[in-house]
């Protein structure tokens, strides 16, 4: 059986996954990116806090944010609607990613973290990688 997630699973399994690396996007967030030409595409982003993300029972500001790419709708709406710690907003309606607040990581299992940061790197991996990866020739 799996332990329990934590927050530092989040930096070891996305740094485990071919040609990653952790710059920044969305002007200073740090965020897991796969380099790819013309740039990088980021898959996990730790999002800063904005008033369009509150807690429903405090009112305050979410600040321990995890944007999580999906690889469409579909997948997206599976992870929120399975009654996990995964969540979306509005301002997310048209983007395939959910969001995770660092703080509940430990609902997951390391193993269920890792499903979801990888298809998250599939999500935005060019092809011949993501086949690469998924056929066992990447480690």
């Amino acid at each position: 059986m799996s332990r329990k997630a934590r927050a530092a699973d989040v930096h070891a399994i996305c740094s485990a996954l071919p040609e990653v690396e952790l710059g920044t996007s969305w002007g200073d967030r740090p965020t897991y990116l796969v380099r790819q030409k013309p740039k990088p595409r980021g898959f996990v982003l730790a999002r800063a806090p904005r008033h369009d993300a509150v807690d429903p029972t405090t009112g305050e500001e979410f600040c321990d944010l995890l944007v999580i790419r999906t690889a469409n709708a579909d997948d997206k709406a599976a992870l929120v609607e399975a009654g996990g710690p995964f969540f979306t907003i509005d301002h997310f309606r048209n983007y395939n990613a959910v969001l995770l607040q660092q703080s509940r990581i430990g609902e997951l299992d390391v193993e269920e973290l890792r499903e979801v940061l990888t298809d998250a790197w599939l999500a935005v991996a060019p092809r011949s990688l993501a086949r690469r990866l998924l056929a066992g020739e990447l480690s």
